[in-house]
């Protein structure tokens, strides 16, 4: 294809995984297990059966102890992931991937007590201790972060077993369907040749962006035809891992398939459930309306399913070189924040992004925090389309976010994934802007508001569809086992209502929810992109309006990272996610851009 040749892949950069080992085999490695193996021997013998007999002081030393563990065990995990991440199909990877996993979960059984117990201590002890010493006092939204699941907690050897028996359990699915999927292949037949052409996951899809109907309606085929022959194993991951989690929220006694998730989130079940109502009652003016549009582009009353992410007709099919697409990601940064492009430019000087397409590699992007010691990972599969720059801006974002947030240290740094994608999404929303400002063509800037738009869509509408499916698949399966028709169905319902009958949806394809990676990685997930596409679009409403220092606000949030929860961070913008009208501005931003294509 010409996206393939066009593409100087020569510039593609590809991580360097030394900064945190030097090699699977490495003595720095077996020298940190040892480590581990010994403080955790330690601090069990030191404090297990005794938190509540400790001063404030010996509290907080216990508290920086186990920090200590943490950072270790997490930057040992963080390695083994990345190289799995890297080659999933490697056998040699794989055998350390799943040793160290082994190794960490010994080590992490005998830890396990520390927040068991301080979830077993009173109100009024906790808040003693947090009261008598400032440092300790630091700490205090880790101990509101552990201290949220004590009525879910079970007795202590229950938990030593799910713990232990993960690695042959719920992992192992999840490792089975990683594998699956990296050396899945798909029979593309070049519709103008016939020739038959061999292709991985990340390329059979992007050609479902292609700018020839043809080459679409191909990959369609091949993807459809691929899926189905493999959907007897999806479907018995899913029954199994939704299942798996069916019993463990049984046991812990959760309202719903995702109060874990909402309470891992810190967010409360209204603000979601508002979230997904404003989401669905806006289907008809967002998604419906502008498939609308698009089948009339197109000339026709309907589009096929393979049509959804078409380029527009006359759409500029312009490659971006790596270089190109740096440059143009971190000028949009720099114009908002020389400080973010300053930390996202160290992305590109020191190797900690691997962007080409590989066999083996995990297809999709993502950013890895790893530990503050260290810092973030981007992994990519760039193929030059304008898209692809913004997913490497939306990346970037997550690193930039990653790095600002290390100094709170091991325990404090992570934030909830609804506002881990704030910084993602905002990463978009600049280098989109700076791109139209650029644009004065009215004919190409209404190419690029429709392609904005669709990234919106796919943010949050498909999204909340995934979510809305995930729901209904978790309440069907505590009826019993769920068919590849059971799964089917349900999928084609919530994406009917979803896209509106500018749709045209057939059987064909009905496998297409087995390969979203999010509901077998972290089930219920999704939501929190629509959450942070929403916040972010209110977030930029109030940044056009420039009151007082945005940029000071924005880069303090950042930093914050987990030690503030969503009330706290968004007041310095007047917003507030528990009130409907925050969604009603997050989604009307996105209404506003339809207008103005209907205008242009």
């Amino acid at each position: 294809m010409n996206t393939k040749i066009s593409l100087d892949t020569a510039q593609l950069p590809q991580w360097d995984l030394t900064d945190l080992y030097p090699a699977m085999d490495c003595s720095e490695l077996e020298q940190d297990f040892d480590k581990l193996d010994k403080l955790s021997t330690n601090f069990s013998e030191k404090y297990k059966e005794k938190l509540t007999e400790l001063t404030a002081h010996e509290i907080l030393n216990s508290v920086l102890e186990y920090e200590v563990m943490e950072e270790i065990m997490g930057r040992i995990m963080s390695y083994a992931s990345l190289l799995h991440a890297g080659n999933v199909i490697d056998s040699d990877i794989s055998k350390f991937y799943q040793s160290c996993h082994e190794r960490l979960t010994i080590i992490s059984t005998k830890l396990l007590f520390f927040t068991l117990e301080i979830n077993r201590i009173d109100d009024e002890k906790i808040e003693k201790w947090l009261t008598t010493s400032s440092k300790l006092n630091r700490y205090r939204p880790w101990f509101e972060s552990v201290r949220q699941y004590r009525t879910h907690q079970l007795a202590d050897n229950l938990e030593e077993l799910i713990l232990e028996k993960s690695v042959a359990g719920k992992t192992a699915w999840v490792r089975l369907f990683d594998e699956t999927m990296a050396n899945m292949k798909f029979n593309y037949s070049d519709p103008v040749t016939g020739d038959i052409e061999s292709i991985g996951t990340e390329q059979a899809l992007d050609y479902l962006s292609d700018s020839k109907g043809d080459v679409r309606k191909s990959a369609a085929t091949c993807l459809s035809d691929t899926f189905t022959q493999n959907i007897r194993l999806f479907t018995h991951i899913t029954n199994t891992l939704a299942k798996d989690k069916e019993i463990e929220d049984r046991w812990r006694k959760y309202d719903n398939p995702a109060s874990s998730r909402h309470l891992s989130n810190q967010l409360e079940q209204n603000v979601v459930d508002a979230l997904v109502k404003a989401v669905k009652d806006a289907y008809p003016r967002l998604s419906h309306r502008y498939y609308r549009m698009k089948a009339e582009w197109f000339g026709k009353d309907k589009l096929d399913w393979w049509d959804r992410n078409a380029p527009l007709p006359e759409a500029d099919n312009r490659i971006y070189q790596w270089s190109d697409a740096k440059e143009t990601v971190l000028d949009a940064y720099h114009a908002f924040s020389p400080e973010m492009a300053k930390i996202g430019q160290k992305f590109f000087d020191n190797n900690w992004i691997d962007a080409p397409i590989r066999d083996g590699k995990s297809p999709g992007a993502f950013a890895h925090p790893t530990v503050p010691s260290a810092h973030p990972y981007l992994l990519l599969n760039y193929l030059g389309k304008t898209r692809d720059v913004m997913t490497l801006a939306h990346e970037l974002g997550h690193g930039v976010h990653q790095v600002l947030a290390g100094p709170q240290g091991p325990l404090l740094s992570d934030t909830p994934l609804t506002l881990a994608e704030t910084a993602s999404v905002f990463g978009e929303m600049l280098t989109f802007r700076s791109l139209l400002s650029k644009e004065q063509d009215s004919r190409k800037r209404k190419i690029m508001i429709a392609s904005k738009v669709e990234d919106m869509l796919n943010t949050v509408v498909r999204q909340i569809a995934f979510y809305d499916f995930e729901t209904r698949v978790h309440k069907a399966r505590m009826a019993g086992e769920l068919s590849a028709d059971d799964l089917g169905d349900i999928w084609m319902a919530v994406q009917s209502e979803s896209l509106g009958d500018a749709i045209r949806l057939d059987d064909s394809y009905r496998t297409f929810w087995c390969y979203i990676p999010h509901f077998i990685h972290s089930p219920f997930y999704v939501y929190a992109y629509a959450f942070g596409d929403c916040l972010v679009n209110s977030l930029y409403a109030t940044y056009q309006k420039q009151h007082g220092d945005f940029q000071g606000k924005y880069m303090d949030m950042l930093r914050a990272g987990g030690s503030l929860r969503h009330t706290e961070l968004l007041k310095p913008f007047g917003l507030d996610a528990n009130n409907p009208d925050f969604w009603a501005t997050g989604l009307n931003m996105i209404s506003d851009l339809i207008n103005e294509i209907d205008n242009l």
